[in-house]
This record gives C-alpha cells, sequence and structure tokens, in this order.
C-alpha cells in the first residue's frame, strides 16, 4: 500500500472531513438528559451510515439505555478494535457560550484554526480523525490493511449504564488482538502522547449517625455526641504528615515504576510549579517522597470530595446535628484491588466509631486501573507514527484519571489498549465554547492511517 498516497488524499479531502464532522457536530447527543434521546440515537444512525458507506458492515444496536453503533471490516493480519464515543456533555450554562453550541464553526484564533461545538474535542472529533483514515485508505487501496471493527458508544458522558452488560453479551463479536482508544490528548504542545497506565477509582459515601434527632447544643453540647466531630476526626487522620494514606493495606500491590519509565518521565520537562500555578497553588500536597509526575500518574491517592452536616444556611443556627456525611474517592493503581480496598476502608472507619455512633454506607462504584504491555509492537509503531506527525517525539505518559473502558476490555475482552488521542489542555471539554484545533484532527488522521499502516506491515 502506498502510504504517501493515503497522506495525501487526508490533505486533499481535509474540508470534506471537516463537512462530515460538522454534520456530526449538529446532532445534539447529550446522553444524560432523556429530553435528547431521539438525538442520540439520530447520531447512532449517522454514524452507523458513514461506516457501511467506508464499507464496514455495520449496525445499531439496542441496549436498554442508549445504542451501541459496531461496524466489521475484515482485512488480513492483526484483528483491531477501534473505541470511541458518540455522546456529549450537557451544554449549561448555556448563556457562557459564544455561539449555538451545536452550529459548529471553524473559527480562526490567535493559536489557529479551531473547530468550535459541543463534542468537537470530546470525542466526535477525536472518533473521526480513526474514520477518515479507513476512508482514505479504502478508497486509495479497495481495502483495509488489517481486519477492524469500530465500537462507538452512546453513553459514555453518563457513567455508560449498558458497556458491561454489552461487552458480556457481545464480546465474541468484539474480541480482538488489541483495542485502539481516541480520548485522549497530547502531553504537551506539540509533544504527542500514549496513555499506557490509567488510574482506577473507587467512590464511597458515608453516614455516621449518633443521636436520633438534632439536638439544642446548649442543652446538649458537652455531654451528647457530635457526629461532625467523630466524622473529621477520622477523616483528619486519612493521611500523615508525608502525604502517605493510613488505611491498612492500602499499598499492596503497589509497583514502583520502571527506571525506563522514570527516565522517560524525567525528560518530559514537566513544569510542576506552572500546573499548580494555573490554579493557584504551589507546593505538592503528596507523598512528599515523590516525583510530581509520580503523583499524577503511577501513586494512588484518596480525596475527600465532600462533606456535610448540620445547619449550613443563612445565619446561624446552634444544632447538634443526628447525622454527618461524607464523600471519599480513591484513584488506585495497578496492583491495587478496589473491593478489598472498599472493605478496608470500611473496616478501619468503623473501628474509629464510638459506641454511640452508627454508619450507613452507599457505593458510588469501583474500577481497577489499567497498565498496558508496551512491549507489544504497536506501541512502539504508534510511537513512530505519532513522532513522524508532531514536531516534538511521542511519549508514553500515565493517566491521572480513569477510563475505565479500557479496564473493561481487559478484564472481560482480555486485551490490552493503546491510548492515542489528539485533543489539548485548552480544549474546554465539558465547559462552555468546547473546541478541537483543526491541526490535531488534520494530524491526527495522518497518525491513524501510518499506525495502522505499521501494524499490519509488521
Amino acid at each position: 500500500m502506498s502510504l504517501d498516497a493515503v497522506l495525501a488524499r487526508l490533505d486533499a479531502d481535509l474540508d470534506a472531513a471537516t463537512a462530515r464532522l460538522f454534520e456530526l457536530l449538529r446532532i445534539p447527543s447529550i446522553s444524560t438528559d432523556p429530553a435528547f434521546t431521539p438525538d442520540v440515537r439520530r447520531a447512532a444512525d449517522w454514524l452507523c451510515a458513514d461506516l457501511a458507506g467506508i464499507g464496514f458492515q455495520a449496525a445499531v444496536h439496542d441496549t436498554t439505555g442508549h445504542p451501541m453503533v459496531v461496524g466489521h471490516h475484515d482485512g488480513p493480519g492483526p484483528h483491531l478494535l477501534f473505541y470511541g464515543h458518540y455522546d456529549v456533555q450537557p451544554v449549561d450554562p448555556l448563556s457562557l457560550w459564544d455561539r449555538d453550541p451545536f452550529d459548529p464553526e471553524l473559527q480562526e484564533t490567535p493559536k489557529g484554526r479551531v473547530i468550535r461545538a459541543r463534542g468537537a474535542a470530546d470525542d466526535k472529533g477525536q472518533l473521526m480523525t480513526f474514520l477518515e483514515a479507513c476512508r482514505a485508505i479504502k478508497a486509495e487501496t479497495g481495502t483495509l490493511p488489517c481486519k477492524i471493527t469500530v465500537f462507538l458508544e452512546g453513553e459514555e458522558e453518563s457513567g455508560s449504564p449498558s458497556l458491561v452488560p454489552y461487552l458480556k453479551a457481545h464480546g465474541d463479536a468484539l474480541r480482538a488482538d488489541l483495542a485502539l482508544i481516541c480520548d485522549t490528548g497530547l502531553f504537551a504542545e506539540g509533544v504527542p502522547a500514549i496513555v499506557t497506565q490509567l488510574r482506577g477509582l473507587l467512590g464511597e459515601e458515608m453516614t455516621i449517625t449518633g443521636p436520633r434527632i438534632d439536638l439544642h447544643s446548649g442543652m446538649y453540647g458537652g455531654m451528647a455526641i457530635n457526629p461532625i466531630r467523630v466524622l473529621t476526626r477520622i477523616l483528619g487522620g486519612l493521611h500523615d504528615d508525608q502525604g502517605r494514606v493510613q488505611v491498612p493495606g492500602f499499598y499492596d500491590g503497589v509497583e514502583e515504576i520502571s527506571d525506563d519509565l522514570a527516565a522517560q518521565w524525567a525528560g518530559l520537562g514537566f513544569d510542576a510549579d506552572g500546573f499548580l500555578g494555573d490554579v493557584g497553588l504551589s507546593v505538592p500536597a503528596g507523598e512528599t517522597d515523590r516525583t510530581p509526575l509520580e503523583l499524577l500518574w503511577s501513586r494512588p491517592t484518596a480525596e475527600i470530595n465532600g462533606i456535610w452536616g448540620g445547619y449550613t444556611g443563612a445565619g446561624f443556627k446552634t444544632v447538634l446535628p443526628s447525622e454527618a456525611h461524607a464523600k471519599v474517592s480513591f484513584r488506585l493503581v495497578a496492583g491495587q484491588d478496589p473491593f478489598k480496598l472498599r472493605e478496608a476502608f470500611r473496616a478501619w472507619v468503623t473501628a474509629q466509631l464510638p459506641e454511640d455512633c452508627t454508619i450507613a454506607w452507599k457505593d458510588h462504584g469501583a474500577s481497577p486501573a489499567s497498565r498496558m504491555d508496551i512491549s507489544h509492537p504497536a506501541f512502539a509503531i504508534a510511537r513512530a507514527s505519532l513522532s513522524q506527525e508532531w514536531p516534538g517525539e511521542a511519549a508514553f505518559i500515565g493517566g491521572g484519571g480513569s477510563i475505565p473502558v479500557a479496564g473493561h476490555f481487559k478484564e472481560i475482552l482480555g486485551m490490552d489498549s493503546l491510548l492515542a488521542g489528539f485533543g489539548k489542555d485548552d480544549d474546554a471539554i465539558h465547559s462552555p465554547n468546547e473546541k478541537y484545533d483543526l491541526d490535531s484532527f488534520h494530524r491526527g488522521m495522518r497518525a491513524w492511517a501510518r499506525i495502522l499502516t505499521g501494524i499490519a506491515e509488521s
């Protein structure tokens, strides 16, 4: 296959590719709001038709929630599964948008031309980079270089309630040698990245109850137990002075990163002062013996996300509350068992309760961390391909957040994921005036063409 011809076609057809993306962006596929359910379906139908136009055997699959779009294309060599999501976040507050969020526009900015619309970067623009690469390859060669399955979800922005049941029911049709996920970003301006590890997530909500009703602090204060005092005492001991989490067994299974990876991260020149300074901070607050990138990518965390109880309205009320509440989340790394950690955390809290207090729990999900086997030849091919399209050499990086689908692919389908995306930190995903750089869209298409060609020829 002539890669040069494919790249030339992608260059020549950029305007047409942008127009197709605009068609998809005009569909308000907001998955979390039932009012937009017909639009989510309309986006699924649009993508199904687009896949069929490229030559995929495509279908829209109903679920108990929003539909999945699946397309299959036969080919030689390895089988690749591409994942993206076509649903988008709500646009509120609408008053902060400079234009209609679903009326995409190509705008000139001091940093170059950008596509402005909800979903431009997360994730419609990203997934279309892959489809456009497939379209160009098919147009130039009449086929695709390897067997490809495209799997597009319509519920990612609303918690993916149908994803795990769908994977379990349709695993045989989706299982491949490797998954490709395009829902991440560049490491820095001009520096592409492949995410090789993602932290997992555990969410816990607790309610500590003391007296059966709220009490007058003048009548009962000093004698009756105060659940807020109990709660804050326990959570105040969640970390020691060096930033280490104090739950017994919390660090069981946590491994050190390799020397090679540590050296690569050190060479990225991460500006920790600037990273914190952008949000008005100056001092890292995690484990004191770790580098900033370790704290963000390879170390587990425990964070108190919300705490409430008693009277918080206007004025003042001298109440001794019956209940105190908190929400706590843990970002987990490879080797940690989220369900074992849940039991350990609950036992640690419960053991510190005084006699007159009880506790009730509510879980908010548990997903393990993901760590990819970068010895797979596709990772070296992808790194070289990305490095050819951007000024800087592509980096293997970690991800501080969670992309649960990568963990589900590993756990349910038994395959690793290669996460390469082309978003930027200033794309304002989930926020008003979301944008996607036209340059990212263009380079992303070319990068996928290189990656698919390289994998097929390896």
